[in-house]
């Protein structure tokens, strides 16, 4: 399935940018920019939030949403529109139609998270889950524009789509003049090409720096071939960038206008997630998180002041629930302790005891009497301990070994 458009479309310019602004204003929010001392400390520059996770909808999505079916004629809004979208597009457009008294259909997919699915439905779109994968769903959505006339309204692919999502840009310009690097996640490239546009029609001098997942990265063979390539089962968390295949419209303008784009991987991003959570208390979903991931792994390679831009937060309980776990994993933050005791009672509170002194947080104990490799005395204990990072970890497995304890095993888990 392409993801291209079949529309014949000028090039996008500040002019329809700033069209773009001016159409905006009232509707979507002048989101926050926040400072980030944490990441500051570790870039050696300064590094600021652009918090479109605070947006309306959650994201970006709605500048452009709203822009597109702004433009549309009389008779166009008269049939209705329609999107497909696990997510963030879903609820930009089920918004914006209401906002401008159009009606929308989305389709989303059969295993799209509850919450995203009650919000896009209160938003005012008719929501209608199709297929399991998104290929199933943007067809069920193009046929459903085939048969009704309803207008397909593309995530990223069409010249008002990435105009609308410009003005993230100019607004960054406005709130930090001073900005030397932006740096944007990636997925079928609107939001990075429509800041590219608008900041580099401006200060041609600022880096701009995709980033994309390692498991979902179109990008880098597509520049290398010098047009859109697909990616085969593309597979990230951060599912508000998993795009198979770059958009024909945004890919040429980043092709031109983007310095770098630079990959992340999983570890990356749940890290990401952890430390906007713990040090900014920010919210935001695996992709939004992608800037800073790409932060984190290579700090030192920036030039600042630096813009990350949060492109959204709109992320699944379930979901947040694994990727912390997954990130405070990464991050040394669970120890995993097998060793061996005399069978005798107190002895497992006398442990306990011991890993109370250093504040280990016991999650869970398996204790075993009936391994036959165990003596007629001896019991094995199995604890999984949450901790504050791997210099903790390594202060409980000093404390255990001081206090006379044999340890068979200490890892730190998932």
């Amino acid at each position: 399935m392409s993801y291209s458009t079949a529309d014949s479309l000028p090039r996008v310019t500040l002019d329809d940018v700033r069209g773009a602004q001016k159409m905006l204003t009232g509707i979507s929010r002048v989101t926050a920019m926040e400072g980030s001392r944490h990441l500051t400390q570790l870039v050696g520059a300064p590094v600021h939030f652009k918090c479109e996770n605070l947006q309306r909808t959650g994201s970006f999505k709605l500048r452009g949403a709203y822009v597109r079916i702004a433009g549309l004629l009389p008779e166009q809004r008269a049939a209705g529109v329609v999107a497909a979208s696990a997510g963030n597009h879903a609820q930009g457009v089920a918004l914006a139609s209401s906002l401008l008294g159009v009606r929308s259909t989305v389709f989303m997919p059969k295993g799209a998270p509850l919450p995203k699915i009650s919000a896009t439905e209160e938003y005012g779109a008719e929501v209608r889950l199709h297929g399991t994968v998104v290929d199933e769903t943007l067809a069920a959505a193009q046929e459903y524009a085939a048969e009704t006339g309803a207008v397909f309204i593309h995530p990223f692919d069409h010249h008002d789509i990435i105009a609308g999502q410009g003005t993230v840009g100019l607004e960054i310009l406005e709130q930090c003049p001073e900005v030397r690097t932006i740096v944007v996640g990636i997925g079928g490239g609107g939001l990075a090409a429509g800041i590219a546009v608008a900041v580099k029609s401006l200060r041609p001098d600022v880096r701009i720096i995709g980033v994309q997942a390692e498991g979902a990265a179109a990008y880098p063979p597509s520049l290398a071939a010098g047009m859109p390539v697909a990616v085969a089962n593309p597979a990230t968390m951060a599912d508000g960038i998993r795009v198979g295949r770059p958009g024909d419209v945004p890919f040429e303008i980043i092709a031109e206008l983007v310095d770098e784009v630079r990959t992340v991987s999983e570890y990356n991003l749940s890290s990401a997630l952890l430390l906007c959570l713990e040090r900014a208390k920010l919210v935001v979903e695996p992709a939004g998180a992608s800037p800073v991931a790409a932060l984190l792994r290579e700090p030192r390679s920036f030039e600042g002041p630096v813009v990350a831009v949060l492109s959204g937060g709109n992320v699944d309980p379930l979901l947040l629930q694994r990727v912390l776990r997954h990130g405070m994993a990464a991050g040394g933050r669970y120890l995993q302790v097998r060793l061996r005791l005399t069978d005798r009672p107190g002895a497992l509170a006398t442990l306990l005891g011991v890993l109370s002194v250093v504040d280990a947080n016991v999650l869970d104990v398996s204790h075993v009497r009936t391994d036959p490799r165990l003596g007629l005395t001896e019991v094995e204990v199995e604890l999984h301990l949450e901790t504050r990072g791997p210099a903790h970890c390594a202060e409980v497995g000093l404390a255990l070994r001081e206090a006379g304890y044999t340890v068979i095993e200490s890892t730190t888990r998932s």
